[in-house]
């Protein structure tokens, strides 16, 4: 299910497998439209009679990137094969354009022909209905289309440009597709097909006894032949190569313009916080949208994905990206939420990338009462979310077109959207969305979108607003302390829920989540009732195996891998983990005191794919990654992790 490998640039993602299939390829936004939809399109090599594709055993891969670049580093050996590919792969900083370059050794010592296969399992617009693919004699090159998307592939060897083509039907009637005839190591040369097709096009090398030569292969894509033509032309005239290395620049400039002191952090640690930064650039689209996850392999559990915007996901990645200097990157996702805001003020369960409203599982109605479907915590967020990117970038224009299409229309929402009895929040939807009730996590966000608004109404000399969204605040700080907090456990609830009958029924659950009472400003992080919450997480959420963490709360179900209760009480949760450590690094007094969370930042790298990609959660006995990789949500946290401590450093220095 991972996908260890991932470039994009806000317009186009690509993703990898493990095994190099290119899985994943999402345009014209970032998680909507995947025209592979999880297929394979491949790489194979033939070689004096021998053909392999790269997924086949044999190879020895190395999965990674060039040192702090959205490039990757690829190595591929075979040693019955006598042959090393090293691949770089990379996505054009500002268009369409999917680059390659293999170097191809051969390392035996004869001289040999080498041809290589590249294989494309298109299904435009996510189905296999009426797509055509086509070879272009005047341009040399195969494109396939479908109503406004084109692409178009193409390759050069410092001899020539494609050798060999073909074109054909897949998966239907018996036919498996172009794949299939390339094994032999050579195409029919079928020039077009329509319907469920797919092409492979090769190249060919000549290679002396143990020499190397390298192979460019491109991708563009257009929503015209016009526009994938010129696309095309742009990179021969160009030069692949060149192109190629500019990515890399790009992107080593773009992830080092902030200088910072990463203090006594290990290089690994910083390795990370870099990779992180870029992983989470690539899910976020140009027009704003935040996305959770990008591996489709996620619809085989429940015929839906993580490609969406949740406002909550995307408020705490933004939060991270503009402490750590990014504010014109997530600058869009305000304006999104601005335009996404329902007519009352409360933003809905989760949203396409093109800003149209996602699927939800929340009901109107619930045993006969009627009921908004949201997580309210969406809404707080992004007020949340905007107050730190102000602080940030001090972009006070920007905050000020937003003051009155999100900040005032959100916090009157929120002020009105309280129970009367309790003053806390209405019931809602809880962050993993599996629960309705009033819950500690949503109040303590209410109360840090209310601040949130409240400083931006002083900021831009609205006295009466101001007074409104503090005064509201204080009032759920001091009912959080009033029905939240249990004297007699001597911590706080998860939450409450309030029955038909009148009762309030209270929910005991040790939840990761309560961090954010002192995350989110409702108690300082050394005051004892936070002390003894966050003691009771570390004690109940630890996963007692070799793998360790801290799992999301008692009794997680999601992807359950063990019954176990009392050692695993579920699986360990890389945010979760992190939240932990966020805890630490605040009441810290003392350098030594900070061992135990950097230790944690270890921790997670240990638990990265070897391209330092993270995923959602874990498996409990063997730290495999379950759920999605890589996981947006985790790559931010672990990033606001890093300069929480950093800043922990500066101060107790």
């Amino acid at each position: 299910m991972p996908r260890p490998l991932v470039v994009g640039n806000g317009r186009l993602l690509i993703n990898f497998d493990d095994r190099l299939h290119m899985r994943d390829l999402y345009y014209p936004y970032v998680g909507q439209l995947n025209h592979v939809g999880g297929h394979f399109s491949k790489l194979g090599v033939w070689v004096q009679g021998r053909f392999s594709w790269l997924d086949e055993d044999g190879w020895q891969r190395t999965l990674g990137y060039g040192k702090e670049s959205l490039v990757t580093d690829v190595h591929a050996q075979h040693e019955h094969l006598g042959l090393s590919l090293r691949i770089a792969d990379g996505v054009h900083q500002r268009d369409p354009i999917y680059l390659k370059r293999i170097h191809v050794r051969n390392l035996t010592s004869e001289a040999r022909e080498v041809r290589l296969f590249f294989n494309h399992d298109f299904s435009i617009n996510e189905t296999e209905v009426g797509d055509t693919a086509v070879y272009d004699p005047v341009q040399r090159t195969v494109y396939h289309y479908k109503r406004n998307v084109y692409i178009m592939v193409n390759g050069r060897t410092s001899e020539s440009g494609i050798e060999q083509f073909s074109v054909g039907i897949k998966r239907f009637n018996y036919a498996e597709g172009t794949w299939r005839d390339a094994e032999d190591g050579i195409l029919s040369g079928n020039p077009i097909a329509q319907g469920s097709v797919d092409s492979t096009i090769s190249f060919r090398l000549m290679l002396a006894p143990q020499e190397e030569k390298t192979l460019d292969y491109w991708m563009c894509i257009g929503d015209s032949y016009e526009a994938v033509k010129t696309l095309n032309q742009y990179v021969l005239e160009s030069d692949p190569e060149r192109l190629l290395n500019r990515v890399a620049v790009y992107w080593q400039r773009w992830v080092n313009k902030e200088e910072r002191d990463f203090a006594d952090l290990p290089e690994s640690v910083v390795n990370l916080y870099k990779t992180s930064l870029l992983l989470v650039r690539t899910q976020i689209d140009n027009n704003g949208a935040i996305l959770a996850a990008n591996d489709s392999d996620i619809l085989q559990y429940n015929r839906d994905h993580y490609s969406y915007m949740w406002p909550r996901d995307g408020a705490l990645i933004a939060c991270a990206m503009a402490k750590a200097g990014y504010t014109g990157t997530v600058a869009p996702f305000f304006r999104f939420c601005a335009d996404a805001l329902n007519e009352d003020g409360y933003l809905l369960h989760k949203y396409n990338p093109d800003g149209s409203v996602g699927s939800s599982w929340h009901p109107y109605i619930v045993d006969g009462e009627i009921q908004l479907p949201i997580q309210e915590d969406e809404t707080a967020l992004v007020l949340h979310a905007l107050w730190e990117q102000y602080k940030s970038g001090k972009q006070l224009e920007d905050c000020q077109a937003l003051y009155p299409t999100l900040v005032r229309p959100a916090a009157r929402f929120l002020l009105q959207y309280i129970e009367p009895a309790y003053q806390l929040p209405k019931p809602s939807y809880d962050l993993w969305e599996e629960r309705r009730g009033i819950f500690t996590f949503t109040s303590a966000t209410v109360f840090a979108g209310l601040k949130a608004a409240a400083r931006f109404a002083q900021l831009f000399g609205d006295d009466r607003r101001y007074k409104r969204y503090d005064e509201g605040a204080e009032r759920i700080r001091e009912a959080m302390l009033k029905h939240l907090y249990d004297a007699d456990l001597g911590r706080f609830l998860r939450g409450i829920y309030l029955r038909q009958d009148g009762r309030v029924e209270k929910d005991f659950t040790v939840e990761s989540s309560l961090f954010s009472i002192f995350a989110l400003g409702v108690l300082p992080a050394d005051d004892p009732r936070v002390a003894s919450t966050m003691e009771a997480v570390k004690r109940s959420l630890r996963v007692d195996t070799e793998v360790g963490g801290f799992a999301r709360y008692q009794g997680d179900y999601y992807f359950k891998k063990s019954h176990d209760t009392a050692k695993v009480p579920g699986n360990p949760w890389i945010i979760c983990t992190l939240w932990v450590a966020d805890w630490e690094i605040a009441k810290a007094r003392t350098l030594e005191e900070l061992e135990e969370p950097k230790k944690r930042l270890s921790w997670v790298v240990s638990h990265a794919l070897q391209s330092g990609v993270l995923s959602e959660q874990l498996d409990p006995y063997t730290g495999a990654p379950v759920s999605v990789a890589p996981l947006t949500w985790s790559h931010a946290t672990y990033v606001a992790t890093v300069l929480r401590y950093l800043e922990k450093v500066n101060e107790l220095r």
